[in-house]
């Protein structure tokens, strides 16, 4: 059998229309060695009993899956580092399949982590979320330009840790479902080449991109607008009325704030924050160059061609608020201009209560009320602050985790003589103010251990390394397999 009996597709993108996307077919590769195969991903959607041909087929030469009509290659423009083009789209990948989430047993349902991950789905009939399989580097289509529409195994490797690193810190991500290798050979002026080339699948939430909006605004067309907005509205943001934009474009703040504020919490830098690489659903996806912190700096960048800094960390929240603007623009055809400024302003205060719940989160202590959550948070970050190199940023987290319980713990531990100074007494006494929340999960042999998982570049170079000078997966696999772990400590 090709799929479990829990596999139920749904492609609603494909309904609506020639307007959003073409008809692609997939590039016929000299080869498909199968790479990473993410089960556990495979199971949420009912794919997981696919067989290693099977996969190969629909995930390496892209026969489509029962009931899926075939790739489409999705149309959108977008505001890139600010300058707008109206020349891009779905250049090296396509929506392949959409399909709803199995439905969980209700013990999992009960964990905040399983309910987290259900938010979009329809809450008044309990409808599992829509989900989507997407590509890269599946080949040319009409939006290719002169590009090969190709990726390399390196973008693959890369974006498969990425995701993997952000779902253990409880972000909203995609999963990397597939990655196969296709044996070309590729020319890349930003590494070095010829380098291996590879096809990936993302299962996300969503693929509806600011920039698909801006598209349709773009040609004026308020019946695309009203057609994607009710689109959207009723598979990731079902609370809002039929019809409200402005309450559309509300939901879709909430979201971003919320992603925001988790990325910053996990030192994360996505580095590419244009409008066509945020969705409405707000789940981050696309993984170009991203980088997790070394240690506190607001400046610090995740692309060499980002040389003023626009994405870089702490000057995400701005870039995300300016995107969403340009989305706010593209509903006026719609709706009334002071009903979306007044979503629009929500972004600010969904951002700082986000982040305070995301900070409270990190170091698994309970809320006790604006002020003193507040007065964690800023009392994190300016030890953080203060300490810079001397103390990273993960190791931060994971040594207070659980809160002023866990005191021996860090002080006994390889950081404990970092702990002094008047930001280090802000910060005890601030945290001493926060009661555990589930301190069970220090059971966990994770927090046992001296240092927690990480994932700076030169890790991400090594593993990358391995595979690159003696084809060595065991690395890569073995990194994967600790962040799973990693994931299962911080969520019990």
């Amino acid at each position: 059998m090709p799929v479990s009996p829990a596999y139920r597709p749904e492609p609603r993108f494909f309904e609506l229309g020639a307007d959003y996307g073409d008809a692609v077919k997939s590039a016929d590769f000299p080869q498909t060695i199968l790479r990473l195969r993410n089960d556990r991903a495979a199971a949420t959607v009912g794919l997981e009993t696919l067989s290693d041909a099977e996969w190969i087929a629909h995930f390496g030469r892209f026969e489509p899956l029962p009931g899926q009509p075939g790739p489409v290659a999705m149309r959108y423009h977008g505001h890139q580092f600010r300058v707008y083009n109206p020349e891009i789209g779905d250049g090296r990948g396509f929506l392949a399949a959409q399909m709803r989430e199995v439905p969980q047993d209700d013990k999992d349902a009960k964990r905040p982590q399983a309910a987290s991950l259900r938010e979009g789905g329809d809450r008044e009939n309990q409808n599992p979320r829509l989900l989507d399989l997407g590509t890269k580097g599946s080949g040319q289509t009409p939006w290719s330009r002169h590009a090969d529409g190709r990726l390399t195994l390196k973008g693959g490797v890369r974006e498969a840790l990425a995701a993997a690193m952000l779902e253990s810190l409880g972000v909203p991500t995609c999963r990397i479902l597939s990655l196969v290798e296709t044996g070309e050979d590729l020319e890349r002026h930003d590494e070095p080449s010829p380098t291996r080339s590879a096809v990936m699948v993302r299962l996300s939430h969503s693929h509806i991109r600011f920039g698909t909006f801006q598209r349709a605004a773009y040609y004026g067309r308020k019946d695309q607008i009203e057609a994607l907005m009710e689109h959207g509205r009723s598979l990731y943001h079902p609370a809002v009325a039929p019809g409200d934009a402005a309450g559309f474009l509300g939901a879709v703040v909430q979201a971003s704030a919320a992603l925001t504020a988790k990325w910053i919490a996990a030192g994360f830098v996505h580095g590419v924050l244009n409008t066509d690489n945020l969705n409405v659903a707000g789940e981050s996806f696309d993984y170009g160059p991203w980088r997790f912190l070394p240690h506190y700096e607001p400046g610090f960048t995740a692309a060499y061609f980002d040389q003023n800094g626009l994405y870089a960390f702490a000057r995400q929240p701005e870039a995300v608020f300016w995107n969403l603007t340009q989305l706010a623009g593209c509903l006026k055809l719609i709706a009334e201009p002071e009903s979306l400024a007044t979503a629009l302003n929500a972004f600010g205060p969904a951002y700082i209560r986000h982040l305070r719940a995301a900070f409270l989160n990190r170091l698994g202590v309970q809320s006790l009320g604006e002020a003193a959550d507040q007065r964690l948070l800023d009392a994190t970050l300016a030890l953080a602050r203060e300490k810079k190199e001397a103390l990273r940023w993960e190791p931060l987290f994971f040594d207070w985790f659980g809160g002023f319980s866990s005191a021996a713990r860090a002080l006994g531990g390889v950081r404990g003589k970092t702990y002094q100074g008047e930001a280090f007494d802000a910060f005890r006494f601030a945290l001493m103010e926060h009661e555990p929340d589930r301190p069970e999960r220090l059971e966990h042999p994770m927090f046992a251990a001296p240092e927690p998982e990480e994932l700076l570049i030169d890790e991400v170079e090594a593993l990358w390394s391995a595979i690159d000078a003696a084809d060595d997966w065991a690395p890569l696999k073995s990194k994967l397999a600790r962040l799973e772990t990693a994931k299962a400590a911080w969520s019990l």
